[in-house]
């Protein structure tokens, strides 16, 4: 009846919040994790960094560098260690809001550095779509459908589309414009609808009311199902594109580490200006932190991913 479905959708509402709270809770302790990473990589890179200082300052006390070498190489150095400042206030920050998120203060509440697990879940090649009939946003729109005809007990599957999501081609089986099509999708609003879902021997300004309050919920409930639709293929499209990316990436590091370290035995060895070292350091380090920060965008658009569907890969409410 109207009451059920009442305190259905505010259910539904309850849930789509916790759902949105949990994801940016998990998110959030994600990015704090990748932060650590980041730090510790800048660690690493300043002992290299002050390494490379220390060479500079041995060629130049024998004469055979010049000052701009050390002056160079003390500029990098500080400029990486302002980079590590930057990341524990970010780090702090995150931590500040996972505290919040949990209920806490966020000075009584304090997560140690812990070595990042960057392992992606992995995504089903095919999804039902019907597994987004479980998101909490789809659920409360269509109990408002059921509250504006509360004398025909829709089915849900009468409107709700039935397609395969594919995360390896990124793209649903049926183009999003099938959406519309009333042939296709008995939710959609016309005439066989109506005749259907609505007694044609009610008269009156009543009648009217029911029918334009019907008409408004499905509109709402079709643009949910829609953007719905539209949140899920755009993380398959991210999950798909952020794979081929990591991989490049991690290719780029590796020879950016590679050119890295030919430069600075070259110069201790008198074969190339400082200038070249600064260069291919600071482009090794750029080359490292886009690999972290990409497996970090990998593991975020999978939570996004979660959550467009409702709560994960299964068809049933947890």
């Amino acid at each position: 009846n109207n009451a059920n479905a009442s305190a259905q959708a505010s259910a539904a509402d309850l849930a789509s919040a916790t759902l949105s709270a949990q994801g940016e809770l998990v998110t959030n302790y994600l990015s704090l994790r990748e932060t650590d990473a980041e730090i510790d990589l800048l660690k690493a890179t300043l002992e290299g960094y002050e390494r490379s200082l220390q060479i500079a300052k041995n060629r130049y006390s024998v004469g055979v560098a010049a000052l701009s070498d050390v002056l160079s190489a003390q500029t990098q150095l500080y400029a990486t260690q302002a980079d590590l400042a930057g990341m524990a206030l970010q780090r702090d920050q995150l931590e500040h809001a996972i505290a919040v998120l949990l209920g806490k203060t966020p000075a009584s509440f304090r997560l140690q550095p812990a070595e990042w697990n960057g392992v992606v879940p992995q995504v089903p090649l095919s999804l039902p779509s019907t597994l987004m009939q479980r998101r909490p946003d789809i659920a409360a729109a269509e109990r408002q459908v059921a509250m504006a005809n509360e004398q025909i007990g829709i089915q849900r599957s009468a409107y709700f589309p039935s397609l395969s999501l594919s995360a390896s081609y990124g793209s649903s089986s049926q183009k999003v414009s099938d959406l519309f099509d009333a042939s296709t999708l008995l939710w959609s609003i016309g005439a066989s609808i109506s005749q259907t879902l609505f007694d044609f021997g009610a008269r009156g300004a009543r009648m009217d009311q029911v029918r334009a309050a019907y008409d408004q919920s499905v509109a709402t409930y079709r643009q949910t199902v829609l953007t719905a639709f539209q949140n899920v293929e755009d993380q398959l499209s991210g999950t798909r594109v952020l794979e081929r990316q990591y991989g490049l990436r991690q290719q780029a590091s590796e020879v950016a580490d590679r050119n890295e370290q030919l430069m600075v035995n070259q110069y201790r060895a008198g074969q190339v200006a400082y200038s070249e070292v600064v260069t291919a350091q600071a482009s090794a380090l750029s080359s490292r932190r886009s690999l972290v920060q990409s497996a970090l965008q990998r593991q975020t658009t999978a939570v996004a991913l979660i959550q467009a569907l409702g709560g994960g890969w299964s068809a049933e409410p947890d």
